[in-house]
């Protein structure tokens, strides 16, 4: 087990990491744009993404990465260490959305621990990722 006195519990496999829900606006979406250079039209031009009919904004990828990582720190404390994240999509996440993400301990060596991660998306809670998991060093 792993133990963290700061966060005041117990890692062992099983462990579930609390969940994190977020509903993402147009506003977020244009901050994280401004923040990361990305002005893809995919994420803001209503204009363009109808002339692709595409229903609404998309949310860049990278932003969804960043709400892991930060259920992953929230969870683990600001001493530890994401040394790996990795996922892949199997469907789009629009404007307006609500992601939930979720987590649990499937490893633990040492300080090092291993984390499968999902996160869910809309009002049928559909999945967004498959894989998902993190490496981290407490």
């Amino acid at each position: 087990m792993v133990g963290d006195s700061t966060m005041n519990h117990q890692l062992s496999v099983g462990s579930q990491m609390p969940t994190l829900t977020r509903t993402i606006d147009i506003t977020n979406m244009i901050a994280y744009a401004g923040a990361t250079w990305d002005w893809h039209r995919l994420h803001y031009d209503n204009e363009f993404l109808a002339s692709k009919k595409i229903k609404s904004p998309i949310v860049d990828g990278q932003a969804l990465g960043a709400i892991l990582a930060e259920a992953v720190q929230d969870w683990l404390g600001p001493d530890s260490f994401i040394t790996r994240l990795h996922f892949r999509f199997t469907t789009m996440v629009f404007a307006g959305e609500t992601v939930t993400c979720h987590g649990a301990v499937t490893h633990v060596e040492g300080n090092e621990v291993t984390l499968e991660l999902s996160m869910t998306a809309g009002e049928d809670n559909h999945p967004v990722l498959s894989p998902a998991g993190a490496q981290v060093r407490i």
